[in-house]
């Protein structure tokens, strides 16, 4: 059963600090969360940036020390791209969608498909880098359901509450211009709301409407992390009802055969 009310609140969890290579991120969120006086509560959705993850996780390259394929070099003068950069989107990728100059559209490893293996340069480098090095690239997490998962565990077991954890990133999409917050990792919270055999206003039943409920979470958040100098990593989505889930963020790809664009 999913519900929404009638006002959604989405507010940034402050105090969270830079997050470097090792660092414990449930300790950090939890920590954030009784520091700044937040009781969390039952429907609550924790929505956490990847790149917090990715930090934590050390997944910082610096680009002189990547060694290009010879399909990277090829792909690279192919598209305008330094073939270094290539091969990070390769070795992130299990297949090549679309390619056009300045840009690699893939199928990355954990299923979706997104521009240059959502391989960012901004806010990339580590805490702990050296005067003159770079530039630095942040690949996105390891197992961002798991690591969902295991801020939702800890969150539950000093609260009480059950809540629902989103990992987010910023994605853009065929047809439309911008970046939008997108679910790449998803615990307790239902990734989809089926919502076929609902009545509309008039009595109508519904045939298609699946919503991407773990996208739309992300996307509310998306407007309040920010994508600059903001430092809002973490932001709270109060005001939904839901049973708790095991699904993943998986269950919001589409399979090859289905999707169109891949």
């Amino acid at each position: 059963m999913i519900t929404c009310a009638d006002r959604l609140e989405a507010f940034a969890v402050p105090g969270l600090p830079l997050v470097g290579r090792g660092d414990d991120v449930p300790e950090l969120v939890w920590r954030a969360l009784v520091g700044a006086g937040i009781a969390v509560a039952d429907g609550d959705v924790l929505v956490v940036t990847s790149k917090l993850l990715s930090r934590a996780e050390g997944r910082f390259v610096e680009l002189p020390r990547v060694e290009p394929s010879a399909r990277a070099v090829e792909l690279g003068e192919q598209v305008g791209k330094d073939p270094r950069a290539v091969e990070l989107i390769l070795r992130e990728s299990s297949a090549v969608s679309r390619q056009a100059p300045g840009v690699l559209v893939v199928r990355h490893r954990l299923g979706f498909v997104v521009a240059n293996a959502g391989i960012d340069a901004s806010n990339a480098a580590p805490p702990d880098a050296p005067p003159g090095s770079g530039p630095w690239m942040l690949l996105l997490p390891e197992a961002p359901d798991a690591s969902a998962a295991a801020i939702r565990a800890r969150v539950e077991a000093e609260s009480g509450a059950h809540v629902g954890v989103v990992i987010t990133d910023s994605f853009g999409r065929p047809f439309r211009m911008g970046t939008v917050g997108v679910a790449i990792g998803v615990s307790g919270l239902p990734p989809v709301w089926d919502r076929r055999g609902e009545p509309d206003l008039f009595g109508r039943v519904l045939e298609n409407t699946i919503t991407a409920l773990a996208d739309q979470v992300a996307a509310v958040a998306d407007l309040v992390a920010g994508q600059a100098a903001e430092r809002r990593p973490v932001v709270l989505v109060r005001g939904l009802r839901f049973d708790p889930s095991e699904q993943g963020a998986g269950a919001l790809l589409r399979s090859t055969k289905e999707d169109l664009y891949a």
